[in-house]
């Protein structure tokens, strides 16, 4: 995928971001290409992953993974985080461990940004509605 590519994919994950009050100190991007056959198996461990980390690590302010309408194999996941250190702990947890274990084999390319937050904005949810 081409830079200007990426840019537009972060820029676009950016703009919908949804978050709480406090403000991401760290933020990631990964790019990662995941073996077609695995695919199914691949998401499903995302999204078992996903939600454990919101709901148990206070650092975690979004995870937001999306793919390529026309390459479905094509994964991007936008990471927010209070700071660096909730990130390398996020990196420590059981269930990122476990996650890295069982998709390890299903990737078969990762690229990791940094990168820096110019603006997030998002609209509140009302108290009581879902995700």
């Amino acid at each position: 995928m081409n830079a200007k590519r990426s840019a537009t994919i972060g820029a676009s994950m950016l703009t919908f971001c949804l978050c709480s009050q406090a403000v991401a100190q760290y933020v990631r991007l990964a790019e990662l290409e995941i073996d077609p056959a695995q695919l199914d198996a691949f998401k499903a461990a995302l999204t078992e992953g996903v939600q454990a980390a919101v709901r148990s690590e206070p650092g975690v302010l979004a995870l937001y993974a999306v793919y390529e309408k026309d390459n479905p194999n094509r994964v991007r996941v936008f990471e927010m985080y209070t700071e660096a250190a909730a990130y390398a702990t996020h990196l420590e947890t059981a269930h990122f461990k476990k996650f890295r274990a069982t998709t390890d084999n299903m990737v078969l390319s990762r690229n990791l940004l940094d990168a820096v937050p110019i603006v997030l904005g998002g609209k509140a949810r009302s108290p009581g509605t879902s995700r």
